[in-house]
This record gives C-alpha cells, sequence and structure tokens, in this order.
C-alpha cells in the first residue's frame, strides 16, 4: 500500500489514508487539508498501517466518471458502463476509453481524466443512471486499495485524458427553473405551507426511491430543499432529520446518507428559492429540479465507488 501511495502521489495526486479495507477517510480533521503528494509524509502515514487510499480530486486535477453497477448485479438492469455507451451513442461520440482505468471491486470501473477549465461539481446520477462524477471537493479510492477483500485494479494505465468537453458540457447545464407552486404564494403563512408541502414530496419520493435511483434522488431532494433552507422558508434541522429518515427507509447504505444530504443541502442553499407570484398552472404541488451541476458530491465527500 505504501508503494502503491508513493506511486499516485508521483503522478502529481494528492493521497490521504482511508479506513483499512474500507472507505472512509482515516484522519482526524478536513481530509482535504491533508491530502498530500509528500512522500514523508506519506511514509509517516502508511509506515505501520496497510491504510487504503484516497486521492483528493480537486488538488489532483482530476475528474473521476464512476460507472456503478446495480446492487444486485444485473437482472436485466442498466450499468453505469451501459448509460455511458448510449450518452456516446445520443451525442454521436466514442467511448472514452482511452484513459487512465481502474476496475473497482464492485465490477465497476473510474475513468479518470484531467481537469479541463469547466467548472464540473461533484454529482450522483446527473449524467446518467449509474454514473456517477467525483471532481473539486471529492475523492476516490486508489488502485491498490482493498474492500471486502476485494481490490481496486489497474484496468488501463494510460495516463489520464483531458475529459471530454461533450461530457463537461453535458454536466454544466443549469437545472431548469422550479416550478413550486400552482399559485401564487404572497403570504407568509402560505409560504410556510407551500415549504412543508415541498418537504412532504421530496420525503415521500426518497421513501420509495427503487435501487439505482436512490443517489440521484436524495441528491436531488437535498438541493432542492437546501434552497428552501437558504431562502428561510424551512429549518435546517428539519430538513435534516426528515431526509434521513426517508433514506434509511428507502434501503440506502447508512454510510451514504449524510454525505449525499451535506453535499446537496450545501450546493442548495448557495441558489435560494422562494415562491413565485404567478406560477404556472399546470403543476398541482412542488416539484423537484433537476441535480443542479453543484451538487453532490462535495461535501462531507462521497467516494466515487
Amino acid at each position: 500500500m505504501l508503494r502503491s501511495a508513493l506511486e499516485l502521489a508521483d503522478r502529481g495526486w494528492h493521497v490521504f489514508p482511508c479506513a483499512l479495507g474500507g472507505k472512509q477517510p482515516a484522519l482526524r480533521g478536513n481530509w482535504q487539508n491533508h491530502a498530500t503528494t509528500d512522500p514523508d509524509r506519506i511514509r509517516a502515514w502508511w509506515a505501520g498501517r496497510a491504510y487504503n487510499i484516497g486521492i483528493s480530486c480537486g488538488p489532483s486535477g482530476l475528474v473521476v466518471v464512476d460507472l456503478d453497477v446495480p446492487k444486485d448485479h444485473g437482472r436485466g438492469q442498466a450499468s453505469g458502463v451501459a448509460s455511458l455507451a448510449r450518452l456516446c451513442r445520443q451525442s454521436g461520440q466514442r467511448f472514452p476509453l482511452q484513459t487512465f482505468t481502474v476496475a473497482t471491486p464492485s465490477g465497476g470501473f473510474h475513468l479518470y481524466f484531467t481537469a479541463t477549465g469547466h467548472q464540473v461539481r461533484n454529482s450522483a446520477g446527473s449524467l446518467g443512471l449509474l454514473i456517477d462524477i467525483r471532481a473539486d471537493g471529492g475523492y476516490v479510492i486508489g488502485p491498490g486499495s482493498h474492500v471486502d477483500g476485494r481490490a481496486y485494479r489497474p484496468h488501463n494505465t494510460f495516463s489520464p485524458a483531458p475529459l471530454p468537453g461533450w461530457i463537461a458540457e453535458a454536466l454544466e447545464k443549469p437545472p431548469p427553473e422550479p416550478v413550486p407552486s400552482s399559485r401564487a404564494v404572497p403570504e407568509p403563512a402560505r409560504a410556510t405551507a407551500w415549504a412543508l408541502a415541498a418537504l412532504r414530496e421530496e420525503t415521500r419520493r426518497m421513501a420509495t426511491a427503487v435501487d439505482g435511483t436512490r443517489h440521484d434522488t436524495l441528491n436531488r431532494a437535498a438541493f432542492n430543499l437546501g434552497q428552501l433552507v437558504g431562502s428561510g422558508f424551512l429549518p435546517e434541522l428539519a430538513v435534516v432529520s426528515s431526509l434521513t429518515d426517508a433514506a434509511r427507509q428507502s434501503g440506502l447504505p447508512e454510510r451514504d446518507i449524510n454525505r449525499i444530504i451535506h453535499s446537496g443541502m450545501t450546493a442548495g442553499t448557495r441558489h435560494p428559492r422562494v415562491p413565485r407570484q404567478n406560477p404556472p398552472s399546470r403543476s398541482p404541488g412542488p416539484r423537484p429540479s433537476r441535480l443542479s451541476r453543484d451538487g453532490p458530491a462535495a461535501s462531507a465527500p462521497r467516494p466515487a465507488f
């Protein structure tokens, strides 16, 4: 593990130790402040324990596309590879094979690209089903690491290619304007009722989300409700508590819940949303926006696997 960590650092990638056989940072404090290419610090970290290796994407200049697989492995369900292949066909592009690639223990792949100046954010499902993005503020588990006795293995050792422009542009598309209500909500009391209705609808969607959509659904819900927290219509504690309960009910792994909620809400509060005075009448209730290019991801950042 020490050798692998040093090899990754020699590529200019900022590394830090993660839990033995796990995916969580093994450092006290913020891992983003500790990730480094300093070989002396790396040797000190890995001198006595075979920690897994985290790679901080932002300072490493990386954007990693995580192509995941459904948890029940193939019952006619899509995979991240299939989703990306479909996007390539629709866009008239080649599948981006000529780049550094890591096979993950789950059966998926991490495609490593160099950042190209586009404002790419961490996200879950914004590009396609079972496709996650790790960029500035996110991290991935590096090759050589092991989870559940299975390794992250280099599959293609090319140098990372620049992030394809068509992928960067797809990730930069802004979300459509949300439609919060079917009628004007000018009074504070009615605005509060509108916000609470949005909270109930988003938690209902999360609690009933099916496998393969849960990460994206939680990210969208956290972003949308974070907008209402940012505008003062909902208290943060109520949103976090409600979304956490709904995510647990859906079956989302506990290790993912906090970091997705934190990431999505952090992004949402940067874009506060208020009721329209004269919104369109076609929608009977609040409708979630598409996943923002600001969410998640960054958060208590999510490992891209």
